[in-house]
């Protein structure tokens, strides 16, 4: 895969696959960045690139988290654009079970959401702790609140229907194991990126893969 140019490819910065740059973006207005002057108007965009950095890596569990959150805004959101640190997010995972911590850091880094250990705020505005939850009963992987109105969007991804090549397992366990050569982890590498693609181009709005349901 080629690397990309607009998601940073200047000297002594990362070099992301060029296929980010064809993940659709979310913006969102954030009234914490607006009075503290980080941004202008209080928008702030968010790119796929922005939760590989955050998590350190690209994956399908990544793509998934950031593809779910993307897609509970819009409904949440509709034609408006979507305010960040006004949407609780829960999660049927406990945090020490599987990805959880992992989902959660996308989805938290979307919505503003945080745990105990987040921003508790100004005179009592612009709280962002304890709006991420985590081993909570509800119907699918995650739930969605948007504060102001009660709305809900229950979401989960079903990335198991866009399969990886074929190759790409035994090539991972020759990676792990040490004896994988060069060109094997190369080839390992793109054929887990290409599948990281297809899910977020794609499939970037097939409702097979990902499902998500309305509430009140």
């Amino acid at each position: 895969m080629s690397p990309s140019t607009g998601a940073g490819a200047e000297p002594g910065r990362e070099r992301f696959p060029a296929f980010f740059d064809q993940v659709p973006g979310v913006t969102l207005h954030d009234p914490l960045a607006l009075l503290l002057g980080s941004c202008e108007g209080g928008l702030v965009h968010y790119r796929y690139a922005d939760a590989v950095r955050l998590a350190g890596h690209s994956c399908p569990t990544v793509a998934s988290a950031y593809t779910l959150t993307r897609l509970a805004l819009q409904r949440l959101y509709v034609d408006a654009t979507p305010v960040r640190g006004q949407v609780r997010v829960s999660l049927a995972e406990s945090l020490e079970a599987g990805t959880a911590g992992v989902v959660g850091a996308v989805a938290g880094l979307l919505t503003g959401a945080a745990g105990v250990g987040g921003f508790k705020g100004l005179a009592g505005q612009f709280v962002r702790r304890e709006r991420m939850l985590w081993g909570q009963e509800q119907s699918l992987e995650l739930r969605y609140t948007r504060l102001d109105t009660g709305q809900t969007v229950d979401a989960q991804g079903h990335a198991q229907r866009v399969p990886a090549h074929p190759d790409t397992f035994p090539l991972l366990q020759r990676c792990l194991t040490g004896v994988a050569t060069d060109e094997e982890r190369q080839t390992f590498g793109a054929h887990w990126q290409d599948r990281v693609r297809r899910l977020l181009v794609d499939h970037a709005a097939d409702e097979s893969v990902w499902e998500l349901r309305s509430g009140s």
